[in-house]
């Protein structure tokens, strides 16, 4: 660890504070620690039969039972976490590190085991009257809102037979197509024919990058060219993937009783369809005034449209490189603005290494965070030196912030659903976002809005066009599979029908749908982002009209995101998601910034 804040090279994460190294002595006795854990738990649920039956009323043996199962299973899921996490920075850093691989598979078969006993738990819940058993248990009474959703979620199974089976086929089905496209796209090399005529070999990740935010217009063309000209290559084991995954969670869907392939993913978010209705129209209503901000970019460009790689791209003085030290220094600084806390966890990270940020072959792209044990966590981001890898940091580190105020939960009550995961993110990003516009002024004004307005189409518009490609996919796997062709006409389709005529036809991503990872994981790992974005504004605003009063309540929100429905979170600051006027106020704080970036353009 290095004794001063910053750094000048990219790090890479340190992970020897867990633990000393994939072979130590220590990591095999936590690992086997887990595996004895495991099958002591499944021991004590034989002995107490838990599953579903007809069980009698609530006594004070059924309360004792409850509390044991669910203190064992809450220490379990801490043990998994810091062990899982371990094993993923390897696997996300070092595609070819085929230790990392084997154990990570190993620990696989141990959620395989937890994911039974689960469903079993959950059956059982569903069985028992919950109210006594809240009434008189106070682990269950502080574990109530995972108790209500058990009951739901009871009534969405099949029989613990057929239950049991899917969870045992999950590492040779659903997981197994996510891992495999991570296995493939973290590996694809890519040769970049440069403007200057030479030739150089990169990994997918950093021409991905180069496609979205480098400076010369004509090399993000030449990347944009190389990488649509290398997809191709992987597209097949790619398109078998989706289609597998996709076809897995539509019969799972069915014999559930889901009436569609969205109702799990929201309720899995702890949303329900009219909150999801509400955010869409409002963003729909907003697309044409995305649609001004494309057009007067392609103006500064001197083009009529944008073409796909000049969407992110950087415009003004926002091509400025930012150092890493730079960077750093920057995002504490204005943390410091909101709170100390905030400020602390920030230098934290970086003191103590938590983040990779360097761009290197066997290096998953994108960026995420991912807590560790206690209040520790590790963020990977593919950090390029421009200001939208500044704000992706400070997003990240506001994933770190949230899971500081959730480390004094148990994993049950901290199961945060996507939808609401995102709001310390987007906070922390926009506190950055708005010093750097209020420090600024003429052409770097202007690269300073075009960053957050790339967010925030990306997020708004490019992620709707992603909804609507996974809506359309699910709904035609029902009938048959799709060809890596067909699955590219869909991708393009719903890219054309959100950007309109700002973008060139002609020059879309088709292959998105392979860059992506959400499409192979969980369902509709993506409307969740928007929802997380505009809310985040939302509270922002909530903010700069009574900051006191935020504060003294937005820790406590940020620990209870496990533990109460978005509606009932959302109305602890007299926030009403189901309306679309509450969605239209944060897209107006957007449409605001689209006329001054309009105006800057001339």
């Amino acid at each position: 660890m290095t004794d001063t804040l910053v750094q000048t090279q990219l790090p890479h994460w340190d992970m020897t504070p867990v633990f000393p190294s994939l072979g130590s002595r220590e990591f095999t006795s936590a690992f086997d620690e887990v595996v004895t854990s495991v099958q002591g738990l499944r021991e004590l649920f034989d002995e107490a039969n838990i599953r579903k039956a007809d069980v009698p009323d609530v006594d004070d043996a059924m309360v004792e039972r409850f509390d044991i199962l669910l203190n064992r299973l809450n220490g379990i899921f801490e043990q998994m976490r810091t062990i899982m996490s371990y094993l993923h920075s390897f696997v996300s850093t070092e595609a070819q590190n085929d230790l990392a691989q084997a154990r990570l598979s190993e620990l696989q078969m141990q959620t395989v085991e937890l994911s039974k006993l689960g469903k079993r738990l959950v059956a059982w819940i569903g069985s028992i009257d919950t109210e006594a058993l809240i009434t008189r248990s106070d682990v269950a009474k502080a574990h109530a809102f995972w108790i209500g959703r058990a009951r739901s979620d009871a009534e969405h199974q099949m029989s613990e037979a057929e239950e049991d089976l899917v969870s045992g086929l999950g590492p040779a089905a659903a997981t197994a197509w996510s891992k495999l496209h991570g296995n493939v796209t973290s590996r694809v090399m890519v040769d970049l024919l440069k403007p200057d005529g030479t030739t150089e070999r990169l990994p997918m990740a950093t021409i991905a990058g180069m496609v979205m935010q480098d400076p010369d217009p004509a090399m993000r063309e030449a990347a944009y060219n190389a990488a649509l000209a290398t997809w191709p290559t992987v597209e097949v084991p790619l398109a078998a993937a989706l289609n597998s995954i996709k076809g897995w969670n539509n019969e799972l869907n069915h014999r559930r009783g889901w009436p569609d392939a969205i109702e799990p993913a929201l309720f899995a978010n702890n949303v329900d369809r009219t909150t999801l209705q509400a955010m869409q129209e409002a963003c729909i209503e907003s697309f044409p005034d995305f649609r001004r901000y494309f057009k007067a970019k392609a103006r500064l460009f001197g083009k009529e449209r944008l073409p796909w790689w000049d969407l992110a791209a950087p415009v003004g003085a926002e091509s400025k490189r930012w150092d890493w030290d730079e960077t750093a220094s920057f995002i504490v600084d204005q943390f410091r603005t909101y709170s100390d806390r905030l400020a602390g966890l920030a230098a934290r990270a970086f003191l103590e290494r938590w983040i990779d940020a360097e761009p290197r072959e066997g290096k998953r792209s994108g960026g995420f965070c991912m807590g560790v044990r206690g209040d520790e966590s590790r963020i990977l981001v593919n950090f390029t030196h421009s200001f939208l890898d500044v704000a992706t940091v400070a997003h990240e580190l506001g994933h770190a912030y949230h899971n500081i105020n959730l480390a004094d939960r148990t994993p049950t009550q901290r199961s945060t659903p996507m939808a609401l995961a995102e709001t310390a993110s987007t906070f922390c990003e926009t506190i950055v976002t708005r010093a750097m516009l209020a420090q600024s002024s003429g052409d770097e004004r202007i690269g300073i809005l075009n960053g957050d307005l790339v967010r925030d189409s990306m997020i708004v518009v490019s992620i709707h066009s992603r909804f609507l490609f996974e809506k359309a996919v699910c709904e035609q796997r029902e009938r048959r599979e799709l060809s890596a062709g067909e699955l590219c006409k869909l991708m393009a389709d719903s890219q054309l029908e959100v950007f309109g005529d700002a973008v060139d036809g002609d020059a879309l991503h088709p292959y998105m749908w392979a860059v992506s990872p959400h499409y192979y994981g969980l369902p509709f790992y993506n409307w969740p982002y928007t929802f997380g974005l505009l809310f985040g504004l939302g509270l922002y605003k909530r903010y700069d009209e009574d900051p006191d009063a935020f504060r003294a309540g937005y820790d406590d929100l940020l620990s209870s995101t496990g533990m109460d429905d978005a509606a009932g979170l959302c109305a602890r600051f007299d926030i009403d998601v189901r309306s679309p006027d509450f969605w239209r106020s944060s897209l107006d704080v957007v449409r605001e910034r689209i006329a001054e970036f309009e105006r800057l353009a001339g």
